[in-house]
């Protein structure tokens, strides 16, 4: 279980920009904007210039559950562990009280993973992340998009929208995602993979 004292910071990976906003690869943005709207709370800009955040706590009203800063980097997903470890200096947040939420294309559309640390897998914005902590050793929770049709290209793939079937779909995925990052946070890790990591 969290502390109420500790303060956890949740990122959501993705792209600046109403042009990037319906792509697979900002699946992380929709997720901490859910996460925002049951907070009750708009996202303002940080004082760093360099992102976006929501100060918060997750868990049932009355009870004080742990502190959280939400964030959205304003800076695209290849360099976005400049603005997220200076937040987490701001906010003296250790590595392993970091969530980043991202895409990820080893599982399939509709389902998620949570974990504790692991490679990058090609991801930008984890690879950025983890270049700026010096670690990869924050935790993940992965939305799945599943792989490209036959032979488009990967960043092709990521950089889409998604299809009219997987945007019928899109809300739950963005709701279980939200549902698990609070779970994380509040009873740790091992909850969220029984109930999550389907």
């Amino acid at each position: 279980m969290a502390e109420p004292t500790e303060v956890w910071l949740v990122v959501g990976l993705g792209n600046p920009g109403p042009s990037y906003a319906g792509h697979r690869h900002n699946i992380g943005y929709l997720v901490v904007d859910e996460l925002a709207r049951r907070m009750g709370s708009g996202f303002r800009a940080h004082k760093s210039g360099r992102a976006d955040v929501v100060e918060g706590r997750f868990g049932a009203p009355g009870t004080p559950g742990p502190r959280v800063v939400l964030a959205k980097a304003r800076s695209y997903m290849n360099e976005v562990g400049g603005p997220v470890k200076a937040l987490a200096t701001f906010y003296k947040v250790p590595p392993e009280r970091v969530v980043a939420i991202h895409d990820e294309l080893d599982i399939p559309f509709g389902t998620l993973r949570a974990k504790l640390g692991g490679g990058d897998n090609g991801h930008n914005g984890l690879k950025s992340m983890r270049s700026s902590f010096g670690t990869g050793d924050f935790h993940r929770v992965r939305a799945g998009i599943g792989r490209p049709p036959g032979r488009q290209e990967v960043a092709d793939f990521v950089l889409s929208n998604y299809s009219t079937v997987e945007r019928k779909e899109l809300p739950f995925q963005v709701d279980t995602a939200a549902d698990a990052v609070e779970t994380l946070v509040v009873e740790g890790l091992e909850r969220a993979q029984q109930k999550f990591n389907s």
